[in-house]
């Protein structure tokens, strides 16, 4: 049996937003029965995703959901689960609007895991949203949770988080109580199976398309006559 490629896609966000149950979601298709205990460091589901479902090209791929404790207690330590970082998945509480606002501090976070334990004064809560300008860009999807307990803001389902345009970033509103939240043909699932394939597009197709590169077309200069300077 052939392996099956993978993709790590980290998931962050304050602590108590409902990142495990929402990662219990996506994974397994159901809710998680239970209260869920603090995460500690960080935990790991697998989801298995079907690239381009429905189309001449689809394959089957593994994505690793690792959920990030978010106590800020374990900030400095929390560097080590952000490499490889394939794809983000920005987690909010809509019941708790400075969860939404410390968004961007969790994506300066991992974007700038290289530099979180280094001597040098940097500011790693700092962000630049031309990052993600263009599709070689790390793809980041926000996720909002508890739209139980927010029931005005299904009338307004559709506008996105000051983060989510800054991004370019595709958003969806969640129950993770709910199993229809994810349910295949909705559009939040059509979202979320939209950033999975990105994720594995910029990993894996990406670099096949290096791969095809002509060593012509890389060394073209070696190839190249030899002008001479002397005069006939």
């Amino acid at each position: 049996m052939a392996s099956i490629d993978k993709v790590r896609v980290i998931v962050v966000g304050d602590s108590g937003v409902g990142k495990t149950s929402l990662v219990h979601l996506i994974s397994q298709g159901k809710p998680l029965e239970g209260s869920p205990s603090w995460t500690v460091g960080c935990s790991v589901e697998v989801k298995l995703h079907e690239f381009r479902e429905g189309t001449p090209s689809q394959k089957s791929y593994f994505v690793e959901l690792w959920d990030i404790g978010g106590s800020s207690s374990h900030r400095n330590a929390r560097s080590v689960f952000y490499n490889p970082t394939h794809g983000i998945i920005l987690v909010h509480d809509l019941s708790n609007r400075k969860s939404q606002q410390n968004l961007s501090k969790w994506l300066a976070e991992v974007l700038n895991k290289d530099s979180a334990t280094s001597s040098r004064s940097i500011a790693v809560d700092q962000y630049d949203p031309e990052q993600f300008v263009g599709s070689t860009q790390i793809p980041i999807l926000v996720i909002g949770t508890k739209l139980d307990l927010v029931e005005k803001l299904r009338a307004n389902s559709r506008r996105t988080s000051a983060i989510a345009e800054e991004c370019g970033a595709d958003e969806i509103f969640v129950d993770c109580q709910q199993m229809r939240a994810l349910a295949a043909g909705s559009s939040s699932a059509i979202k979320l199976a939209r950033f999975f394939d990105k994720v594995i597009e910029r990993k894996y197709q990406t670099r096949e398309a290096r791969d095809r590169v002509s060593p012509f077309t890389v060394d073209s200069r070696r190839s190249r006559p030899f002008k001479s300077y002397h005069n006939d």
